[in-house]
């Protein structure tokens, strides 16, 4: 395994990085039922997006929720979330992390909070983020917004987001287009 170098820098550089927001997730909480319905097919579309992605030589970075769980990890999270008893597997199983991805747990809201998420996209050179994601109104939107501040272009396919409800996620996403200025067109129309 070749180390990387000393200065905390990436060798690898691309200028479009995808971002799967809270993807990995056991869906353990009470409004979960209700997200997972529409997260399942979000998923599809998401798996065939880093597929796509993945081809062109696109980095994914996993920008996780680490669960209150401090002294987690996220491969250890992702076992957790994928096993048998795990209410979020059928989701995660669609989006196991590949070896090359790339991680970095959250304690909050946006990816950017309190995270290495800036530093790991600036070593890629990163200008464009592909947001895909749950939730769209909450963690997906805080996300992009942080993202839009920081002057990157921001592309939210909403097939690629699911809310606990089809009214929240169309609100998210009109608001992402409106004041972030997001591409939020469907994942088979993006060019890449």
């Amino acid at each position: 395994m070749k180390c990387p170098p000393r200065d905390g820098t990436t060798n690898e550089k691309s200028s479009v990085v995808l971002l799967l927001v809270d993807v990995i997730n056991d869906f353990d909480f009470p409004e979960a039922p209700k997200l997972l319905k529409h997260a399942l097919p979000a998923a599809r579309k998401i798996a065939a997006l880093k597929k796509r992605l993945r081809a062109k030589n696109i980095p994914a970075v996993y920008v996780n929720d680490n669960c209150g769980r401090w002294r987690s990890e996220f491969r250890t999270q992702a076992e957790r979330c994928i096993s048998e008893d795990a209410t979020g597997a059928p989701v995660a199983r669609q989006l196991i992390p590949a070896e090359d991805d790339y991680f970095v747990l959250k304690p909050k809201h946006s990816g950017f909070y309190a995270s290495s998420l800036d530093v790991l996209l600036k070593n890629f050179g990163a200008k464009k983020l592909i947001i895909t994601g749950f939730a769209a109104d909450i963690c997906v939107l805080f996300t992009a917004n942080d993202a839009y501040m920081r002057d990157f272009e921001v592309i939210v396919p909403a097939d690629c987001t699911a809310s606990e409800t089809t009214d929240a996620k169309r609100r998210a996403c009109a608001e992402m287009k409106r004041f972030l200025h997001a591409d939020i067109r469907p994942s088979e129309k993006l060019r890449v």
